[in-house]
């Protein structure tokens, strides 16, 4: 008869077993280091894939996720490979009967004993395959059977299962053998999922395709006889061609791959607000457009929503295959040309110093030793800051400039986050050459700018992933300028001429209504496009990566259309248009001549004082302008010839003082002007 105190022994022996095992198998963990380091992988906002890294020694061990991965390859992996995975404790006592009793009547094993949990222990703690690996992996196995559930231990094989190279995972084997996530597999892709990481290298279907069929029918015919697969199914399966193995998706090359560089250790995704959709468009798009300005020239292309910062497509180059193209060209530090223009009257407008219609003279001016020009080297007399503006005039842009202070301006923008690069030996008058490229800046400061153009004048940080993006849509950011000045400054930007085949937003109806800017660099060596529509602003840039000039490609002719098709791709919110309110144009175009009418000289006017750096044969010169055709050239009764290098009529006035210039058609008919020349003294 058993006494109490003999049940009492018991029960006291039987706890103090189960207490030294706790100990043992917390002092002695399964090392879970490998589960750990797995690649980051950078997602689209909506979980689509863009791009991930590999982990140690080159090796792709992509985390599996249980809910993308097929349910019913889950269900015949289980079916196959562990049919009582759910009822087992870690080792499965009817295999290991099974299998001895295999090894005694045929001298070997003919069917394994390892459960999933135990291959999961094997792949954690990789071990010579003998029988002290086995028991010690059938402790493993337990181990990881108290610590995880059945659903966490089929996650973590599915993620360290090799299927041959340098492939760990079934979502890196899905990727690289088929090309898609493992959300809907075939049956023979499902078979050869199964099949593989029993003998990865042997059974590699782009290595070893006789093997790789064989084992691909072994697993067909045990689904089969696990009744997860039919017999017409198994044939048809059978009759799948063998995947070849492909280079893994990537998207958004350089954005996801920074992403993926800055992702936490052990944090296995992050997810980015790019837009998938929108970026598989845009990149030919800036692939086409680069190749068709030169072998040499590369483009880059950011959009993001205004209202949150988030960057929806990040295109850092035209493609790796082309010169520079390993480069982030949204992150290089480039001359803006005249894209900074709006914010110098913005700046201006906030503080009470212009005014839309103040006038302001286009003329010949030196700002101590800086003399800009305008870019088609045409002064245009009086013109309003609307107009000089939306016409990117030059000499309006550094006298506004020179008003407001190049330092006062430079600190704010600087005051936002945006970094300006100015050439080390700068003085203050060549602090004014910020208003026509004279600082460095990247697209994406530039892009800052621009967003907050579009958002009342409140500039923000951009924002690459959901989380921050989450974070930028509740924070109050900088203002660096009053919305009213903003939204004169977006008005005026969409009255600028359209590109050519594209009609003016105000005319476009029903269509979003672009306020943008262009900017060419000095030597053509940047063309930038940068717009506000429909809630979105977007930067596109064009040139060479090694920063060389090329011939002739301004930010209009290279920039902007491709900036209008990124807007069309966008399909931004549709802008109701307003009326074209009457302004006043600049003296040359204040009414429409007909050629019946004869020439009309635009520069210089009559009246004007012009004041030149030199005078004489070896001076500079001015290039004249007018309008009509087959024209000559006047000045004191002599005729001008034209340069020979570029075609433009240019005077090199002999001494300061008056002169009579006058214009001249085929016809016959003339125009005269009266003007001024100043030089300096001495």
């Amino acid at each position: 008869m058993i006494t109490i105190s003999r049940l009492t022994r018991a029960l006291v022996a039987f706890v103090a077993v189960q207490v030294v095992l706790f100990a043992l198998s917390a002092a002695f963990p399964p090392d879970m280091a490998r589960a750990r380091r797995s690649s980051p992988v950078v997602l689209d906002h909506r979980g689509a894939w863009l791009r991930a890294l590999p982990v140690e020694d080159g090796r792709w061990r992509v985390r599996a996720d249980l809910q993308r991965t097929d349910p019913t390859f889950q269900k015949r992996l289980i079916a196959v490979e562990d049919a009582r995975f759910h009822g087992h404790l870690g080792v499965d006592p009817l295999a290991l009967v099974r299998a001895a009793g295999s090894a005694l009547i045929h001298g070997h094993a003919s069917s394994g004993a390892s459960t999933l949990t135990m291959q999961t222990a094997r792949l954690l703690e990789p071990r010579p395959r003998n029988l002290g690996s086995k028991l010690i992996e059938m402790v493993r196995a337990a181990q990881l059977e108290a610590r995880l559930t059945k659903r966490e231990i089929l996650a973590l094989y599915l993620t360290l299962a090799p299927y041959g190279g340098n492939l760990e995972g079934v979502r890196a084997a899905s990727l690289a053998y088929f090309g898609h996530e493992p959300t809907s597999l075939t049956d023979g892709e499902q078979a050869l999922l199964i099949a593989l990481p029993q003998s990865p290298e042997a059974r590699r279907p782009d290595r070893r395709p006789e093997a790789a069929r064989a084992a691909r029918r072994a697993v067909l015919d045990k689904m089969v006889r696990a009744h997860v697969l039919t017999e017409a199914a198994a044939s048809e399966a059978e009759a799948e061609p063998l995947p070849r193995r492909g280079a893994f998706p990537v998207l958004a090359w350089h954005a996801a791959g920074e992403l993926a560089l800055a992702a936490p250790a052990g944090q296995p995704s992050v997810v980015s607000t790019i837009d998938a959709d929108l970026q598989t468009r845009l990149e030919p798009m800036a692939a086409a457009v680069a190749a068709s300005q030169g072998p040499d020239v590369t483009a880059a292309i950011l959009v993001v929503r205004i209202k949150d910062r988030a960057v929806l497509a990040l295109v850092g180059s035209a493609g790796r295959e082309r010169p520079g193209g390993w480069i982030d060209l949204t992150r290089a530090v480039r001359s803006p040309g005249s894209a900074l223009k709006p914010f110098i009257y913005a700046f201006a407008f906030d503080d009470g110093a212009l005014a839309p219609d103040t006038q302001i003279d286009d003329a010949a001016t030196r700002f101590a030793d800086y003399q800009p020009e305008n870019f088609d080297h045409v002064f245009h007399d009086k013109v309003t800051a609307r107009e000089a503006l939306a016409y990117s005039l030059n000499v309006p842009a550094v006298a506004t400039l020179e008003k407001i202070g190049p330092d006062a301006f430079a600190a704010r923008l600087e005051s936002a986050g945006v970094r300006l690069v100015r050439p080390k030996a700068a003085v203050k008058a060549s602090g004014l050459a910020l208003a026509l490229g004279g600082a460095g800046i990247t697209p994406r400061d530039m892009a800052v700018l621009y967003a907050a153009l579009g958002d009342g004048g409140v500039a923000k940080p951009l924002a690459f992933t959901e989380a921050e993006a989450k974070s930028r849509e509740r924070m109050g950011g900088t203002r660096i300028v009053r919305a009213e000045a903003a939204a004169q400054v977006l008005d005026i930007l969409r009255e600028a001429p359209a590109p050519r085949g594209r009609a003016p937003s105000a005319l476009t109806k029903g269509g979003p209504a672009m306020a943008f800017k262009t900017g060419t660099s000095y030597g053509f060596r940047d063309a930038v496009a940068a717009g506000v529509v429909g809630g979105y602003a977007i930067i596109v840039w064009t040139g060479r990566a090694d920063g060389g000039a090329r011939g002739g490609l301004t930010g209009r002719d290279a920039a902007l259309p491709l900036l209008f098709d990124v807007a069309d791709v966008i399909d931004a919110p549709a802008i109701a248009p307003r009326p074209i309110a009457p302004k006043a144009a600049p003296g040359a175009l204040q009414r429409l001549r007909q050629a019946s009418e004869g020439p009309r000289l635009i520069f210089p006017p009559d009246g004007a004082t012009v004041q030149v750096d030199d005078v004489g044969p070896g001076a500079r010169g001015l290039v004249m302008a007018a309008g009509g055709e087959d024209l000559t050239w006047y000045v004191a009764g002599q005729p001008l010839a034209s340069d020979p290098v570029s075609g433009k009529v240019i005077w090199r006035p002999a001494a300061p003082g008056f002169y009579r210039l006058k214009v001249v058609d085929a016809q016959g008919r003339a125009a005269s002007a009266r003007v001024r020349i100043k030089a300096p003294v001495g």
